[in-house]
């Protein structure tokens, strides 16, 4: 359990939901740093745990599913997303509905009754700067941008989400400074399962194996269809051409327009800044940023996730 999540942190409802397993007979551990993250998993490991239900939110169920796997690898235990985040793009994807205490109830009692379990894919991001994780979204480009403007806002959420999106897009109509710098084209190159694309500059580089990536964006509309693939998406078109697609994405429809990439991928390679002078940038996983010159995206271990 996240302590540091927003509900977990802010909702002692919530929280009751998750520390009432104890008192049937479930071992609850609390953090709030990756160190002890690690301390937690140690011990799941060493006790045998049939199911683990990992509370927090995006960032939270990424780090826990990282941990548990570099830990115990295809032996990881069944688990549960139990949202005690700010949005729970993922839990939502894989049937979260409604009042989030409710839904936490259910899955808390299904890992303790044993419930049964859909095995689901994740990706495996890596990067020079030492990082090696399991998630499900992954974006660079505008997804970069775009959550630079979301954790600067005083209330990040939904409705705040949907506030920046809708400032973006309509931003570039009128050429609004937003809209040009969070759907500009970075420099970047991107090779495709070993075989580089000819733009140099991408606006929107995504990866995921769940369709929606929050607030109805279905741009990986593909994704989850096969466990050995994720749906890769990219485009090099600038602002007044990605702009009016967003239609196109609500519907969960493929982008229109020349250069871009739409297919599902064995790897995705992406190196930051120019072919004679790489450059650090940032890279979401999750939610949670990361900073790397060469990232690589693949499809991760299949995971046994509690209905």
């Amino acid at each position: 359990m996240n302590l540091t999540a927003h509900r977990l942190g802010g909702d002692a409802a919530l929280r009751d939901v998750v520390l009432v397993a104890a008192r049937r007979g479930a071992t609850v551990h609390e953090t709030r740093t990756l160190a002890d993250l690690d301390e937690t998993v140690r011990a799941i490991a060493a006790s045998g745990a049939r199911a683990v239900v990992l509370a927090g939110g995006d960032g939270t169920h990424m780090a826990g599913v990282t941990a548990l796997w570099h830990a115990m690898g295809d032996a990881m235990p069944d688990l549960a997303l139990a949202p005690g985040g700010t949005v729970c793009t993922v839990a939502r994807n894989w049937g979260m509905r409604g009042d989030a205490r409710r839904w936490a109830e259910r899955v808390v009692g299904a890992a303790i009754d044993g419930g049964g379990t859909t095995t689901r894919p994740t990706l495996r991001v890596r990067d020079d700067a030492g990082g090696d994780r399991i998630g499900f979204i992954f974006g660079a480009g505008l997804v970069s941008a775009f959550f630079d403007a979301y954790y600067a806002a005083p209330d990040p959420g939904n409705a705040t989400a949907a506030w920046i999106v809708a400032k973006i897009f309509g931003g570039v109509f009128v050429g609004s400074p937003l809209a040009r710098r969070v759907l500009s084209p970075m420099p970047a190159r991107l090779d495709v399962d070993g075989v580089t694309q000819p733009p140099r500059a991408w606006s929107l580089v995504a990866a995921s194996v769940v369709r929606d990536l929050g607030i109805g964006m279905r741009l990986t509309y593909r994704a989850g269809e096969r466990d050995d693939r994720v749906h890769a998406v990219a485009s090099a078109l600038g602002p007044r051409q990605l702009g009016p697609q967003m239609p196109r994405v609500l519907a969960g429809r493929p982008l229109s327009g020349a250069h871009h990439v739409d297919t599902l991928v064995e790897e995705l390679r992406l190196r930051f800044g120019e072919d004679d002078a790489p450059a650090r940038a940032t890279y979401i996983l999750d939610g949670d940023r990361f900073t790397a010159t060469d990232v690589r995206v693949a499809p991760g271990p299949t995971i046994r996730v509690i209905d």
